[in-house]
């Protein structure tokens, strides 16, 4: 057929063509995933390059996830590229933070070379949370691992299967590592299925359109994504803008952002070293950060691309905790790209007031809460990212109830699937009306759950951030409420925790997380008189408390 590689309708139909097979590889995880951290609470992502690595189309799922697997592509590549190493039908996976996994083990990247005739033209790429993959503890997830090699099996980017037939070694090798080897099984197969699936539809489309406009459509996309990009860069401000702020456990985080008409420079090399305790991202996920930020403030709304991140530049020191080197642990790597993303996110919202709010809480707040199901006898674990309070906005009060900016389009697991495939009650789950994030415009509510354990010798893990220093304010408004996971033991126990690893759970123990309440905006004694009845009226604020911050009367 004819190549009309430079017609635009036909260029703007496989973009779009491009971005409904990324949504239907995430539909096809969703489908057959065998994990309700997967198919309910959607902790994934899906893509597709081009045939060197470079990102052309994201479909839903986690915005942080996003950023991965164009890296991930890129170590394979790279890795493979000796003539015969990549063949039709091949299918790779990585896991692995210092081979292209950029985030922790528990994350499996899957990706698979999308072939015209001898030629590869694009991958196809899947990227999801599994709920064990070995290491010292239930989960694979604990603040005592001191090396990654505690934090369960390494995928150090290694072929899975082979001209379209499983290497069953290396699938048993990944099953026996697992204290839930059939739901792991099930989830890497859900993955396989979705970039098989979307291979399947590229082929079609370059088949259809001719692979010379296939691969002139990505290439256009890409540099349309730079054009918008540095069109929206030039309409922010301009200058060096620098951020010091402590941590929960003690620590200093700097930031230092220069931006001008073309480039978008972050600095972090003034950072402390890493730590020996699972707190370090690697330097790819902190780049994924400065994407998430860059990609707020230039162009929110369309898909992203390789393009859209042309003008970012970062530069880190290898050995600290923002570009950690091998074998730091780094299985709580979200909570640390999250600080830098929140770091960069404060240091420029005075500076940008009609496109950044006030702070949010601002943790993924990870809960694992496992065990050995009562009914069924089987090893169970829950992995529940958690929904909390947003900063307000000018013009806005914050949202209440959804999950931090690291984690974007997700869900919370229903309780009643919560309830039947795991080993515990979900008894309540309502708003966190502790003092906080009064302004005159108030920042969104936090929430309080509880999950009431139903057998013994249970354990809980958790992580959270903005325990100490709650979600920071604007222009007046009061700070937020911090985020915390408390154990009430049914023998009267009551331990508040930011961080905890193993805690041994008994039946009718009830853990109740607790997430903040976002930071408020402008002067509270400014707030509408309307909206501070109405939240008095809801039990949001009690009378006192309406009287105290905001001279509210009745």
């Amino acid at each position: 057929m004819t190549d009309m590689s430079n017609d635009p309708i036909t260029l703007e139909i496989i973009q779009n063509s491009l971005q409904a097979t990324a949504d239907e590889m995430f539909a096809v995880m969703k489908k057959t995933a065998m994990s309700s951290i997967i198919y309910e609470v959607l902790d994934m992502g899906t893509g597709i390059t081009d045939a060197k690595g470079a990102l052309a189309s994201s479909g839903a799922g986690i915005p942080a996830f996003i950023g991965v697997l164009d890296k991930a592509v890129k170590v394979i590549v790279a890795k493979f590229d000796r003539p015969g190493d990549i063949e039709p039908g091949d299918v790779f996976a990585t896991n692995d933070p210092y081979y292209g996994g950029v985030t922790h083990l528990n994350d499996i990247v899957v990706a698979m070379p999308v072939f015209a005739g001898d030629r590869i033209i694009a991958w196809t790429a899947n990227i999801a949370h599994n709920s064990d993959v070995g290491g010292m503890a239930p989960g694979s997830l604990t603040g005592e691992a001191t090396e990654i090699f505690q934090e369960g099996l390494r995928l150090p980017a290694i072929k899975v299967i082979s001209r379209g037939e499983p290497i069953r070694s290396v699938m048993e090798i990944i099953k026996v590592n697992s204290r839930m080897p059939d739901v792991l099984e099930g989830d890497v197969w859900a993955a396989i299925a979705s970039v098989r699936i979307g291979a399947r539809r590229l082929v079609e489309i370059a088949e259809k359109y001719g692979v010379g406009t296939f691969a002139n459509a990505m290439a256009s996309f890409m540099d349309y994504g730079e054009q918008v990009s540095l069109k929206e860069l030039a309409g922010l401000p301009k200058g060096t803008f620098e951020l010091s702020e402590e941590q929960d456990d003690g620590r200093t985080f700097n930031v230092k952002i220069t931006i001008t008409d073309t480039e978008f420079l972050v600095d972090l090399r003034d950072n402390p070293d890493q730590s020996t305790n699972p707190v370090n991202t690697s330097r790819d996920g902190v780049i994924v950060s400065a994407q998430m930020i860059f990609k707020s403030l230039t162009d929110p709304y369309s898909p992203a691309n390789e393009g859209s991140f042309r003008p970012i530049r970062l530069l880190t020191r290898e050995g600290s905790v923002f570009h950690a080197k091998e074998p730091a642990p780094i299985g709580f790597y979200y909570e640390i790209e999250l600080r830098v993303y929140d770091l960069m996110w404060r240091c420029l919202a005075p500076h940008m007031p009609d496109r950044l709010a006030a702070g949010h809480f601002a943790s993924v707040c990870g809960t694992f809460i496992g065990g050995i199901h009562p009914d069924t006898g089987r090893q169970y674990t829950i992995i529940e990212p958690q929904i909390g309070g947003w900063g307000a906005s000018r013009g806005r009060d914050g949202n209440s109830a959804i999950f931090c900016g690291f984690h974007g389009e997700t869900y919370n697991c229903p309780a009643e699937i919560n309830e039947a495939r795991n080993g515990l009650y979900v008894d309540r789950m309502e708003l966190n009306t502790e003092p906080g994030g009064e302004g005159k415009y108030a920042g969104g509510r936090g929430i309080v759950m509880d999950y009431r354990v139903r057998g013994d010798n249970g354990f809980l893990t958790a992580g959270y951030t903005r325990s100490k220093f709650p979600p920071w304010p604007l222009d007046g408004g009061r700070e937020g409420s911090p985020n915390y996971v408390r154990y009430l033991g049914k023998d009267g126990t009551d331990q508040r925790y930011a961080f905890v690893s193993g805690l041994t759970t008994h039946t009718g123990d009830v853990i109740r997380v607790v997430t903040g309440t976002g930071g408020g905006l402008g002067d509270p004694k400014e707030r509408d008189r309307a909206a501070v009845a109405e939240d008095v009226r809801n039990g949001l604020i009690t009378p006192e408390r309406a009287r105290e911050v905001y001279g509210y009367a009745g």
